[in-house]
């Protein structure tokens, strides 16, 4: 989130939360009227500090117009000094965030800016791609917990697949016995440390030729190179 729009009629509030934004390394628009922030507002802002009490169309109208008839989600911040139990719940109601009552400490409107920020990020593409670990001619594909060599799908159980997606992820690190166990095991009580080198061991079985990149080096542990 980089791009706010302020609207407050309060012309010098206006540029105070400018000033104090643009410090925290944002962009910042201002609009002392409704009908002067629907002409400044574009698909770039990524959210509104928007004053309840306005001359004209009220803070409420505005919001209200935003969401049912441009059917624009930006996420929306009320500043008001309006704070009955009434007011805040028609804010919420017209598709508010957030509901900040004057007056207000500056430090508070940053947090409620990031704590919007955080819960309305969009995520980042997720595709197949982003779950494949590729190693030469062997693929792991996180999603569905598989593993294929030159395309031949290699069954494996589920602390094998594990401890393959452990060591691939990391190639050429080497991992301790007690790493792996913790990491493979870590919900599981009394599981010996002579575990991990029998999982290993068929680990490297199953992998054929490819099982000799699992190597282990005395007081390091084990690795894939």
């Amino acid at each position: 989130m980089k791009k706010i729009l302020v609207v407050d009629d309060e012309m010098d509030l206006c540029e105070i939360l400018r000033f104090n934004l643009e410090n925290e390394g944002y962009e910042v628009d201002t609009a002392n009227s409704a009908e002067q922030a629907l002409k400044i507002l574009t698909n770039d802002h990524d959210l509104i500090l928007l004053d309840v009490m306005l001359e004209g169309m009220s803070g409420y109208q505005l919001a209200n117009k935003l969401r049912t008839e441009l059917k624009n989600n930006i996420p929306i911040i009320f500043l008001t000094a309006k704070n009955t139990e009434n007011d805040m719940i028609t804010g919420f109601s017209i598709g508010g965030d957030d509901y900040i009552t004057k007056p207000f400490s500056l430090k508070e409107v940053l947090v409620r800016i990031k704590a919007i920020s955080r819960r309305t990020a969009k995520p980042k593409n997720d595709t197949v791609e982003n779950h494949l670990i590729n190693v030469g001619e062997l693929t792991i594909n996180d999603i569905a917990k598989t593993v294929k060599i030159n395309d031949e799908t290699i069954l494996l159980t589920k602390k094998e697949f594990l401890i393959l997606k452990m060591l691939c992820e990391s190639i050429g690190r080497f991992y301790s016995r007690e790493e792996i166990l913790n990491h493979v095991w870590n919900d599981e009580s009394y599981v010996l440390i002579r575990t991990v080198d029998v999982h290993i061991a068929r680990l490297r079985k199953k992998l054929g030729d490819f099982g000799n990149h699992i190597i282990n080096r005395p007081g390091f542990g084990y690795c894939f190179e």
